[in-house]
């Protein structure tokens, strides 16, 4: 497939694709005009690569990751390595702050918009906002203004 089809079944722009080759993440040949062509499993790599972005890795990480998956079901392949395994351990201990970080930071808009909206804690509720289950409080150090 040509560079555009595989940037709508990707939903992926022309660019970014081109980039991702210039970083070694993604291969493709060259017709005799030197227009670019993927095979079909081009998709699930670049869905691969999107996802890998989205988590936070850099092109470097994921060049050395990408390897090591299969791009149809992103699970590993033989070429997993223990080395890997354990950078990917910590990839995802980044990612799990992150996640922590992120709802303690909701927790902090949920006071807010309660104080704000002069209600209490059940309005909140009313809003939308998730109340059940707060998220463990870092408060020390936090100002609102």
């Amino acid at each position: 497939m040509k560079i555009g089809e595989l940037a709508r079944r990707t939903a992926v722009s022309e660019r970014s694709l081109r980039y991702y080759e210039e970083q070694g993440l993604l291969v493709s040949t060259r017709t005799p005009s030197g227009h670019r062509t993927y095979p079909e499993r081009a998709v699930d790599r670049v869905i691969r690569i999107q996802e890998l972005f989205a988590a936070g890795l850099c092109s470097g990480k994921i060049a050395e990751l990408l390897p090591c998956m299969r791009d149809e079901d992103g699970g590993p392949s033989e070429a997993a390595t223990p080395w890997l395994v354990a950078d990917l351990r910590r990839q995802r201990a980044r990612i799990d702050e992150q996640i922590a970080e992120l709802m303690r930071t909701r927790e902090i808009l949920d006071d807010v918009i309660v104080v704000a909206s002069g209600g209490s804690s059940g309005a909140a509720a009313e809003g939308g906002m998730e109340t059940a289950e707060p998220a463990p409080s870092r408060r020390q150090g936090v100002s609102a203004t």
